[in-house]
């Protein structure tokens, strides 16, 4: 029963088997799972109960053994004619995987926790493990602090939309977090116990009562409501006390405090590309959005630091421009006469309120003690609060200017008054219609559309060079070139009115050439973005390469842009750094995940040769998503894999979905997970050889497998006739089409072509379905026809690959924990929804034997008897859910059977998205 997970030794390896490191996490479980079943009888009765727990039983059999009798079983269970059962079936499995979510976390921490207190060596992936490793091969303090002057570390956070959880949810789960965390920290007497075990009864009872899922589709500013929250989750707290961990770590005194490196960034509200709703006015509200959020925060901190800092004057000293700061303070009252930090920071108060108002006509809830001028820019601000903090050093108070302080100045160093740096993103088609347009306005007869890509280029340069304007205000210009216009110029302005981080990238999708780029540029000009008597220009051009041509095409790309002396000019300009994004997604998609993973990796090191040979250092901006069919896995053993030379200090990658929720909801773990970024970042760029590259030999393996994965990846997918009408019947795609998951549509263009498909919902189609298709499929055939030839000698090549090589064993590694994750009996389920028996069985079959052989060969190369061997953790956390994700398959299929019957009703849609949630929560590295 759900009160007793796990409910026999069955379930669960029994005790002995299980290091009793992992019997906090046990009893967790055990204890959100009895709460959760008390509440499932208490609200819903014993009969849902019992119901509840038999579809859990014939679920395990099945999984065990996928035996006939707990298919038959289960088939009747869940296709009652009582919806309102099947509703509570899908909800009761839902939150448990929530809840199961939550104590896995926690025991995530109360392992690190333990880790510190008793290791000798630092953890991998902490700071502390890296600044150690750094120093251990000598590298000097110079150099290490040279490294934090150019380094440049962001997760972006975007609104794709894999997570569907709502916000209320995301806050509920979040109190049971706290209240588990409680549990751990506190050394309880059995009053105190039993208040916290209330406590969580009540948040579950709360939770269960709380709607799953959104009954209207998000809006932009909905998403960027969201975003918003994980800054009050984790980064506006985390991020400085990360900071001021490694300047003690470091040793750095107070005057020589580490730059900002790590940083922010977003694409929620910038983001056009395929997205008709994010125009120039979402643009502007999403900046007013994140600005008020920093403003609010600092008047929150500024008002506890006014409460900390009581000095007296007629007890301390303090320094001539503390007291002038005091003095310009509004703040007269006669009980703070001698309170001179309290005056100043009245006074600083004030300035922030008053610029909250100007910048975003913010009214504060406490207001200040009088008026005062809005400050003028962020730096101004940290200048006021730096001449806090001297005067606290310099007399006798240091210790005072670490705590509040210190994580103030901090954040406004780091979050400034636009809290983060917002991407603007569109796909080069719209450039090229939007400067075709222009330049047909101004010189009839261009035909720029019709230009080969050489006088492409040749026109843009041109018009690049001139200060004239293409641009006349007495012209009417197409709808699209109109808003793709104001929003432009609504960069510029909030350029002005925020300061320049506040819009620094300008992300081109689907860039294929130079003149791509150049669009962009000549765009820019038209706003006063790039000035070309001067060469500067105030954001980065970035292209985005997506589909296999374009990665291969990068590298030569990149270099004719930097040989050309206009825009070597300009890169100049902007630090002499020139980003690349580079889509994991897309690619995938179009080449399959093997051949996807390579030529990242031969682009990554083409994009490194054309920088070098320019004299500009290359920044990269890795497009990775949650899943591993979308670039996703552990940040930290992805950029350790990245080629030498590739990250050189910088890396920007995004923050995708679920997985936003999954690191960064709970403080503590996204602490960690920020901490793995900059430890990753620091070992990768002072550990790794720039010059090393792999061996020749597994160069040509990896050649060699590619090109049989892809050929075999485009057979199936684009080549096969029927297998469009299998995907889209064969798992809910249509289903998540119309789920309210974000406001982008899911095709780039009405159609059922695959092509046409974003990444996003083809992935998460197959990781809905158990089959994971888009992280293994291509690899065992690949392998096993490379094989061939000379097996002995070859296998023991892909061995080696795999224990000297970070990028190979990184591919592996994911493919691994992708696989132990899919269900070739259940995804048979999925496939018996194809009504085309012939056409079933063809393509299923197809999939069932690549499936079995890529477990095989991949087992073989990792020389384990089983998946996941090597990652026991993860294996059991993968292995104990099951016997409640299950369930909530063999529902979506029953479901799904009914909705495809023409059964339309609001219930079964609603439940059909229910099991879409419950499903992406087990797996949670799911779209």
């Amino acid at each position: 029963m759900l009160e007793r997970v796990p409910h026999t030794d069955t379930d669960m390896p029994a005790a002995a088997d299980v290091p009793d490191k992992d019997l906090p996490l046990r009893d967790d479980i055990r204890l959100l799972g009895r709460i959760l079943g008390e509440t499932l009888r208490g609200q819903e009765g014993d009969d849902i109960y019992e119901i509840v727990e038999r579809v859990r039983r014939c679920s395990i059999r099945f999984h065990r053994s996928a035996d006939t009798a707990a298919r038959q079983e289960l088939e009747s269970l869940l296709n009652r004619p009582d919806r309102k059962e099947t509703t509570q079936v899908i909800r009761s499995f839902t939150y448990f995987s929530h809840l199961a979510n939550l104590a896995e976390d926690q025991h995530h921490i109360r392992r690190t926790r333990a880790h510190a207190m008793v290791a000798a060596v630092p953890r991998e992936g902490t700071i502390a493990r890296a600044i150690a490793a750094v120093r251990a091969t000598g590298v000097s303090p110079s150099a290490l602090r040279a490294f934090f002057e150019r380094a440049l570390i962001c997760p972006v956070l975007t609104a794709h939309p894999t997570e569907v959880r709502r916000r209320s949810t995301l806050d509920h789960e979040r109190e049971i977090a706290l209240l588990l965390a409680e549990r751990d920290r506190t050394v309880m007497i059995p009053e105190e116990k039993a208040a916290n075990e209330e406590a969580l009864r009540r948040a579950v009872l709360t939770l269960w009562q709380t709607a799953l899922l959104r009954r209207t589709r998000l809006a932009v500013i909905d998403e960027i409501a969201n975003g918003l929250a994980y800054y009050d989750y984790t980064f506006l707290r985390e991020l400085p006390r990360l900071y001021a961990t490694l300047e003690d770590q470091l040793g750095e005194t107070a005057s020589a405090s580490l730059p900002s490196f790590l940083r922010m960034g977003s694409w929620i509200g910038g983001d056009r590309d395929g997205n008709p709703y994010v125009t120039a006015e979402v643009l502007c509200q999403a900046i007013a959005m994140q600005s008020d959020h920093a403003l609010r925060f600092y008047l929150d901190e500024l008002h506890e630091l006014g409460h900390e800092l009581s000095l007296n004057a007629l007890l301390v000293n303090t320094t001539s421009a503390l007291g002038e700061l005091a003095e310009r303070s509004p703040d007269r009252s006669p009980h703070r006469a001698h309170e001179p930090y309290r005056r100043a920071i009245s006074g600083i108060y004030a300035r922030v309120a008053a610029t909250a108002g100007a910048l975003n006509g913010t009214h504060v809830l406490r207001t200040p003690v009088g008026e005062a001028s809005p400050y003028g820019k962020a730096a101004e601000l940290a200048a006021d609060l730096t001449i806090i903090h001297e005067s606290l050093v310099a007399n006798g108070s240091a210790m005072l200017a670490r705590g509040r302080l210190r994580n103030l100045r901090r954040a406004v160093d780091v979050f400034g008054f636009h809290l983060a740096a917002l991407d603007l993103r569109q796909n080069a088609d719209v450039h090229e219609r939007v400067v075709a347009e222009l330049l047909e306005t101004i010189a009839p007869g261009t035909n720029y559309r019709g230009l080969g890509e050489d006088d492409r280029v040749a026109a843009l340069l041109t018009e690049i060079a001139t200060a004239r304007p293409l641009i006349s205000p007495a012209v009417t210009y197409s709808d699209e070139t109109g808003a793709e216009l104001a929003v432009l110029q609504a960069a510029a302005d909030t350029q002005r009115r925020y300061g320049k981080s506040a819009i620094s990238n300008y992300v081109i999708s689907k860039a294929s050439g130079a003149s791509d780029v150049l669009e962009v540029i000549l765009l820019l000009k038209e706003v006063g973005l790039y000035r070309p008597h001067s060469h500067e220009i105030d954001v980065d051009v970035v292209p985005l390469f997506e589909t296999i041509d374009d990665l291969r095409r990068c590298g030569a790309i990149v270099e004719r842009l930097l040989a050309l002396p206009i825009y070597r000019q300009l890169v100049g300009h902007r630090g002499a750094v020139q980003e690349v994004m580079l889509g994991y997604s897309d690619s995938n998609k179009d080449g399959g995940y093997l051949t996807s993973g390579w030529e990242l990796w031969k682009a990554e090191t083409a994009l490194v040769e054309a920088c070098h040979h320019h004299g500009v250092r290359l920044r990269l901006f890795h497009g990775r998503g949650g899943s591993v069919g979308r670039g996703g896995g552990p940040s930290y053993q992805a950029i350790l894999a990245q080629p030498a030379g590739a990250v050189d200090g910088a890396i920007r990658i995004t923050e995708q979905g679920e997985v936003i929720a999954a690191k960064y909801s709970n403080p503590e773990v996204g602490r960690r997970n920020l901490e793995a970024l900059v430890a990753a970042t620091i070992e990768t760029t002072l550990l790794t050889d720039a010059s090393a590259s792999p061996p020749t030999e597994y160069v040509a393996a990896m050649e060699a497998l590619s090109e049989r994965a892809y050929r075999a990846y485009r057979d199936l997918v684009y080549e096969t006739p029927g297998f469009e009408r299998y995907f889209w019947e064969a798992t809910v795609i249509g289903e998540i089409v119309n789920l309210n998951l974000g406001s982008r549509p899911a095709s780039r263009r009405p159609s059922r072509r695959i092509a046409d498909l974003r990444a996003i919902p083809w992935v998460f189609s197959w990781s809905q379905c158990r089959l994971m298709l888009p992280g293994w499929y291509g690899f065992g055939s690949a392998v096993r026809a490379w094989l061939a030839e000379h097996s002995t000698e070859r296998m023991a090549t892909l061995r080696r690959m795999y224990r000297e090589w970070p990028f190979f064993a990184a591919l592996l590694s994911n493919m691994d924990m992708v696989l132990a994750k899919s269900d070739i009996a259940i995804a048979e389920r999925y496939a018996d929804l194809v009504t085309d028996a012939a056409l079933r069985v063809t393509i299923f079959e197809r999939l069932r034997a690549e499936w079995q052989t890529t477990i095989d060969v991949l087992l073989e190369i990792m020389e384990q008897n089983s998946l996941l061997e090597s990652n026991p953790l993860l294996s059991r956390s993968i292995r104990n859910r099951f016997p409640y994700l299950d369930p909530l398959n063999h529902v979506q299929v029953e479901l799904l059977k009914r909705h495809r019957a023409g059964a339309s009703d609001d219930r079964t849609v609603r439940d059909i998205h229910r099991t879409i949630n419950g499903i992406a929560a087990g797996l949670r590295n799911s779209g």
